[in-house]
């Protein structure tokens, strides 16, 4: 042992000691791999907004999708407008509906406005105008009552849809079609409709995501033959329609207390009581300023193949975390013993305070190190 005391050794082992199982690695272990995955999520157009968000998605086993602005491009344009011949005529008809849609925001709307000013339309005087979630919008036009929308905003004012008007309707969507009704003073006399394109990365992207092992589920407010015709082209065998906004949100608590994972993607005010409430919620880049403030991810691109990447983001960020982990605690646990002395009753051998600094050093630069590797992974 030298000259010196016993107790100088003893001191010695006990800073070597002190020094190595100090965790500073592991502290850096889940915030480093957490930093260089959102930032890589950002450069691939995901933004994520928190660490539990990222945590989650790679234990998501079901994704609830909304049709509009979602699969779709939530770009619409009509493609027929016309009456049902209850005295008024097409052109009337259009005056109508593009009176009262002159005061909505909704992407239908504006729709039907861009056709009105195409067919030089005249607008006429509207007020009173109220947007009734999930069915459509009411308000006055040239002194009379009118209604827009589905058919419970059909049922909502009161007005009469036939069978024949009902069968006129299916047929546009059961091409995939969104169809709006129009009711003046309680009777229905005249129809819109209106297509929009499903993304050329939907079909894909949903795929991808039942590959993984994923369960996707599409719930619009559209009616059951557009809906079909939309789950029929993307092979989505789960689907409902007719859905307002309580309605997915109380279907996003069924699936929870079922014991599912639940991952909700949308773009509108309509999603975002579902967005809050579902474990990961992802808004599209493209979509209202509520549903993203709702969302804990946002796809800048507005493209399901963004949930695709946020799923590869997480996988690899989780497995990255184990990894550091390890990282953090193999020096320690290969260090403590020796620093404490088992190796000097054998060869003689104690850890110098510096070599156990040296230890606990190359710790923190192995996950420093392996969290940057990170920046390299592809998440597409």
């Amino acid at each position: 042992m030298g000259t010196e005391p016993a107790y100088v050794y003893a001191l010695v082992n006990a800073i070597a000691v002190l020094i190595i199982a100090c965790p500073c690695a592991l502290g850096l272990a889940t915030p480093m791999s957490v930093m260089v995955g959102v930032g890589k999520g950002a450069q691939n157009g995901v933004l994520i907004k928190n660490a539990e968000a990222l945590e989650k998605m790679d234990k998501v086993d079901t994704l609830i999708v909304d049709k509009t602005g979602t699969i779709t491009e939530g770009k619409p344009t009509v493609e027929k407008m016309g009456s049902f011949d209850n005295g008024f005529s097409d052109s009337e008809v259009l005056q109508y509906i593009v009176s009262l849609n002159n005061q909505s925001e909704h992407p239908l709307a504006e729709a039907t406005i861009k056709y009105g000013k195409e067919q030089k339309a005249d607008f006429l005087k509207a007020d009173g105008f109220n947007a009734v979630t999930g069915k459509g919008v009411e308000g006055n036009v040239n002194g009379k009552k009118v209604a827009l929308g589905n058919a419970k905003m059909m049922e909502y004012a009161k007005a009469t849809l036939s069978k024949e008007m009902e069968e006129k309707a299916q047929f546009f969507q059961k091409q995939g079609k969104t169809v709006s009704y129009l009711a003046i003073d309680g009777n229905l006399v005249g129809y819109v409709v209106i297509g929009d394109k499903i993304k050329k990365t939907s079909a894909k992207a949903i795929k991808e995501l039942q590959d993984k092992g994923i369960d996707v589920i599409m719930l619009t407010g559209d009616n059951h033959d557009t809906a079909q015709a939309v789950a029929n082209e993307l092979n989505l065998a789960d689907f409902q329609a007719g859905m307002l906004p309580e309605n997915k949100l109380q279907e996003v608590e069924k699936l929870q207390e079922n014991g599912k994972v639940v991952a909700m993607a949308g773009d509108g005010i309509n999603d975002a009581p579902a967005l809050a409430k579902s474990d990961v919620g992802i808004a599209m880049g493209t979509g209202t300023d509520v549903a993203i403030e709702s969302a804990a991810i946002t796809l800048v691109k507005g493209d399901l193949h963004g949930i695709v990447k946020a799923r590869n983001l997480s996988d690899v960020v989780m497995r990255n975390i184990k990894q550091n982990l390890f990282f953090a605690m193999i020096y320690n646990t290969l260090g403590i013993p020796i620093a404490a002395g088992l190796l000097y009753p054998f060869f003689g051998i104690l850890l110098s305070p510096m070599i156990a600094a040296l230890a606990m050093s190359f710790s923190s630069v192995s996950v420093i190190a392996n969290s940057l590797r990170l920046k390299g992974s592809n998440i597409d």
